[in-house]
């Protein structure tokens, strides 16, 4: 009989992408009966799911009671949580990731897959302090640690999808394109096909949930220096795109309040390297051990065109 494979984010792009790998992977379909996770089961992403035979559950991480019928039956979870932005941000997603990970235990599951980042106080010795967000999912990360339940990481690189919004080109006036960032040219930035690659790095632990027990997957194809992704975006929309490095006070300029804690995060990547001092190697031995091809940067782009007029 399938084990049930509670999924969070099920309509989102990392949540999303394991529903669609694990329905696609013959082996994977038979062990795994997918239960998608939800705040608003009547969304259309959730009615598409719906279609496909796919079990849509309402779960709300601030609604503890939902949680506990999300995960009822379930033997593995896929896990994450949503970063906010504020004063006491960082303790109230620590405070939600701790009472999902704790009822996921309460309801008997066998095994945890969450969605981690690094602890950016801790790796830049104190240097940064103010990258709560991923502060608050490596807390998380070393609370499953603690339980009595068998667990695995999944840690993403800069999402590739981000340079259709946030991160995307802007025009210059005179027909080119630039991407300014408080970094040098040379920073690097591990990229990945979130929507397309998540679920085959997922994958690879729901294949063989032993062997990846208590390891993290780096997730990214490859890193890519600032320049060289200007580069790429150039060659595959066919207009000119280049890289320009300012300074933090402009780069902000314009920004939420939460901005200083993504320049904080740029220049923490470009010291201390994304994943620490060993990214490279952590981000080839997650290419290595996913469960299918991961998608370049210009294979991304081919596929998914930006639009730059």
């Amino acid at each position: 009989m399938p084990k049930v494979l509670a999924v969070f984010g099920a309509t989102g792009q990392q949540g999303g992408s394991i529903v669609s790998h694990v329905l696609k992977d013959v082996e994977l379909s038979s062990q795994y009966h997918i239960r998608a996770l939800t705040r608003d089961p009547s969304n259309p992403s959730a009615q598409a799911l719906k279609k496909l035979d796919v079990e849509v559950v309402r779960a709300d991480l601030n609604d503890e009671l939902s949680l506990h019928g999300a995960m009822k039956g379930a033997h593995t979870v896929f896990a994450l949580t949503i970063p906010t932005f504020g004063p006491n941000a960082k303790a109230q997603e620590v405070t939600r990731g701790k009472a999902m990970v704790d009822i996921a235990v309460a309801e008997g599951l066998q095994y945890i897959i969450f969605s981690t980042l690094p602890h950016v106080t801790t790796v830049s010795g104190g240097k940064y302090t103010n990258v709560t967000a991923w502060d608050a999912q490596a807390e998380i990360e070393e609370y499953i640690r603690s339980l009595p339940i068998k667990s695995a990481f999944f840690s993403p690189g800069s999402f590739m999808q981000n340079f259709k919004s946030i991160m995307a080109p802007r025009p210059t006036g005179l027909g080119s394109y630039v991407i300014s960032r408080p970094v040098s040219p040379k920073s690097l930035l591990p990229l990945i096909d979130t929507a397309g690659d998540t679920g085959k790095y997922v994958g690879a632990i729901l294949a063989e949930p032993d062997k990846y027990e208590g390891k993290i997957f780096c997730a990214a194809s490859a890193l890519y220096p600032m320049e060289e992704i200007a580069q790429i975006i150039s060659k595959v929309s066919g207009k000119t795109v280049t890289f320009e490095q300012v300074s933090a006070e402009s780069f902000l300029q314009g920004l939420p309040p939460w901005g200083g804690m993504l320049v904080e995060m740029m220049l923490f990547q470009q010291e201390f390297g994304y994943y620490g001092p060993r990214t490279n190697e952590l981000v080839a031995w997650a290419v290595e051990n996913a469960r299918g091809k991961v998608h370049t940067f210009e294979e991304y782009l081919t596929e998914n065109p930006l639009q730059l007029q």
